[in-house]
């Protein structure tokens, strides 16, 4: 393993964006860039990057997770692997990280959403031992971005 978890820097914001305009998580609605900003302003130390230092000069975002804590319960919201570094243990990690850390802040349950049909992203899930339910999500924005 040449990569580390650590807190995101805003100094990370471009090279964060790519990665998740290359894992497909981008939509035109949602501006990665506010969002990223919005996420600095609550619980920015559930924002995490996985980096690798395999040449041991300027490491690279491989990986994101952005969780947070409500008081009843905790979400995980922009996991993304680098194309070139999945099946190799990054995903995994960055979740019980992200896990260990909603665990030391008393959180007793961790949801998130994935986009339906979405197959291989719910048997990753389904290997970390997260339960599929049913439920109807729905919302309202209250801030437009686009």
């Amino acid at each position: 393993m040449a990569w580390r978890i650590r807190a995101f820097d805003p100094r990370d914001t471009e090279a964060v964006v790519a990665l998740w305009e290359e894992a497909g998580l981008t939509r035109p609605w949602n501006d990665p860039r506010r969002d990223i900003q919005r996420k600095l302003q609550v619980q920015p130390e559930l924002f995490l990057v996985a980096l690798d230092d395999t040449d041991g000069t300027d490491p690279r975002i491989v990986g994101t997770v952005m969780a947070g804590y409500d008081g009843h319960r905790g979400w995980l919201y922009y996991l993304a692997t680098a194309l070139s570094h999945r099946k190799r243990g990054v995903a995994r990690a960055i979740v019980a990280e992200a896990e260990r850390l909603l665990l030391a802040m008393g959180c007793p349950k961790i949801q998130l959403m994935v986009r339906e049909g979405n197959e291989p992203v719910l048997a990753f899930y389904d290997s970390l031992g997260y339960e599929r339910f049913s439920v109807s999500n729905t919302g309202k924005r209250l801030i437009v971005d686009a």
